[in-house]
């Protein structure tokens, strides 16, 4: 008996495509790459079969072209048997993460060129932190407006560095890290 022509059309509109399972694949290789480059302790504490953590693992340790490409292949077949979810979350957050600290060190940087160039900056920064070091912030813009660089070329002096490093703590979103460093200090 020959099989029914409806049932065969059937399977077919519920199999993916030969190029859909193809994009999947690269989706999943693409995944893996991006979780290859987590640091070691994210990479620890992200929940994940542990064949598809030791290929990653042997992903990292390969150095020559060829062998990455295929190894990240292996990866890639080894994410087929993972949940997604946790490791896009892990990979997001990761990235989130350096997002947030890189605006955080530009506002420092706006803060100490703000603070350089203008005194009613001072006035500001101390309406915003008001148990910051004021006597200390003040000794600070002192020696970085000496050591302010004339043109953008010259490397900025000692003052210059360290303003930046005492107002960097003060944006953190816990003031229990600002208090501690002022301890520390």
């Amino acid at each position: 008996m020959r099989p029914d022509p409806e049932d065969q059309d059937d399977a077919r509109a519920e199999r993916p495509s030969k190029t859909r399972l193809k994009q999947q694949s690269h989706a999943l290789q693409a995944l893996g790459a991006e979780l290859s480059e987590l640091p070691d302790d994210r990479l620890a504490a992200t929940p994940m079969p542990e064949p598809l953590r030791e290929a990653i693992l042997t992903y990292r340790r390969t150095k020559s072209h060829e062998g990455r490409r295929r190894q990240l292949q292996y990866v890639g077949k080894q994410m087929r048997f993972a949940d997604e979810a946790p490791l896009r979350e892990a990979v997001a957050a990761f990235k989130l993460g350096s997002a947030k600290d890189t605006l955080k060190l530009h506002e420092a940087e706006r803060w100490r060129d703000e603070l350089i160039a203008d005194d009613n900056a001072l006035t500001r920064w101390a309406e915003a932190y008001p148990r910051s070091d004021l006597q200390r912030l003040r000794s600070l813009l002192r020696a970085a407006r000496k050591d302010a660089p004339a043109t953008t070329e010259q490397r900025s002096g000692r003052g210059y560095r360290e303003l930046f490093q005492f107002i960097k703590p003060w944006l953190n979103d816990t003031d229990d890290d600002v208090e501690q460093e002022s301890a520390d200090e």
